[in-house]
């Protein structure tokens, strides 16, 4: 009788009744939301009664439970989308929207040799460890060494420890990743960063014929010297680039009509896969017309190569203070320890050495927004 195979890596963290250490999203009556970590004896305190945690405990998910003042509230698991908007960060994460369509445009299939810059807080690895699976491979690069912990206190929050399929490098992607990764031996790279042009020659050694490079990007300045360069290589196909907009709907009775907000801009995705060696890439059906541009248009649309012209503040993005990426990394690590880490076995993804020597959800108190 064959043996009935081990529960995907995170499973079980999402199955069955609460348990102690589970996160438990609670929407009241008003449909406010607040996220707790299950502890025996525990209590959340609102102006308007007492939720005992035990309560909870051994409930079934979906249940209806109610406080000391009666208030009743709907106790579910949250979904990684509710996790990804109100985790402890240190930069602005990739929408679950957009992550959705890098999971789709870029093919990123169970078992894919993926590889990732730009880590950020974690939310696209998240999404990308889910899609490859526990015999799949993600390796993450970031510069910032205060990012990396961020991302792996929240991707081990997510996924009850340390996912076997992760590994994470400290420096610069261009560098590092030719001194990790084979050529051709990459099914998938995406990229979430200010100037992925700058990579294009170290992508085309590692991503094998027929391999998917995603890039994410914020500004139209970025999207076009990105093509650009990419399709000056002859190395790819045609570059297709776009962006996704997501309006929701109020839908009660006769009144339907769309919501008064929606999510709209967040960035741009560039998507194109590489050619064979050798291969000669088929132009665009369309010849590009031809323009005559002043010299502050081409000064504006054609940076320098110098690193003070591509930052963030030239692109109009709010850097990220020393400040902050500490309390983030604090509360990822805190969030982790209070909730799925003792029940982890496994030992930590790998953080390489470097070369060269919005608000954090909390426990009893967070309302998500």
């Amino acid at each position: 009788m064959s043996e009935t195979p081990a529960a995907p890596h995170g499973a079980t963290n999402r199955r069955g009744p609460f348990r102690p250490g589970d996160r438990v999203q609670l929407t009241d009556e008003k449909r406010r939301i607040s996220t707790i970590t299950l502890t025996e004896g525990g209590e959340f305190h609102t102006h308007k009664g007492v939720l005992h945690h035990d309560a909870l405990i051994g409930a079934t998910e979906g249940c209806i439970v109610q406080n000391t003042a009666e208030v009743r509230y709907q106790a579910l698991r949250p979904l990684l989308k509710d996790f990804v908007l109100s985790m402890p960060r240190g930069a602005t994460v990739v929408y679950p929207k957009d992550a959705a369509q890098i999971i789709q445009m870029g093919d990123i299939f169970p078992g894919a040799r993926v590889v990732e810059a730009g880590v950020g807080s974690g939310a696209l690895s998240m999404s990308l460890l889910r899609a490859v699976g526990d015999a799949g491979y993600l390796h993450s690069f970031e510069r910032r060494e205060e990012f990396a912990e961020i991302a792996r206190g929240n991707v081990d929050t997510v996924f009850g420890g340390p996912h076997p399929a992760w590994q994470i490098s400290i420096g610069d992607f261009q560098e590092k990743v030719l001194e990790t990764e084979e050529p051709g031996s990459v099914d998938r790279v995406v990229l979430d960063m200010l100037s992925p042009w700058e990579c294009v020659d170290a992508v085309s050694t590692v991503l094998a014929p027929g391999g998917v490079w995603v890039n994410y990007v914020a500004t139209v300045t970025q999207m076009s010297r990105t093509v650009e360069a990419i399709r000056a290589t002859g190395l790819y196909t045609e570059p297709e680039s776009f962006e996704t907009m997501v309006r929701g709907w109020h839908v009660e009775g006769l009144a339907v009509r769309p919501d008064h907000r929606m999510v709209a801009h967040t960035a741009f995705l560039i998507t194109c896969r590489r050619l064979a060696d050798g291969a000669v890439g088929i132009p665009g059906a369309k010849r590009v017309k031809e323009h005559t541009y002043s010299a502050a248009d081409l000064a504006t649309w054609t940076r320098s190569d110098s690193p003070e012209d591509w930052n963030h503040e030239a692109l109009g993005e709010r850097g990220t203070s020393a400040r902050k990426l500490r309390r983030a990394a604090k509360d990822a690590k805190s969030m982790t320890q209070r909730g799925s880490a003792p029940r982890a076995t496994e030992a930590a993804a790998p953080v390489e050495p470097a070369e060269s020597g919005e608000p954090a959800i909390t426990d009893e108190s967070t309302e998500d927004k």
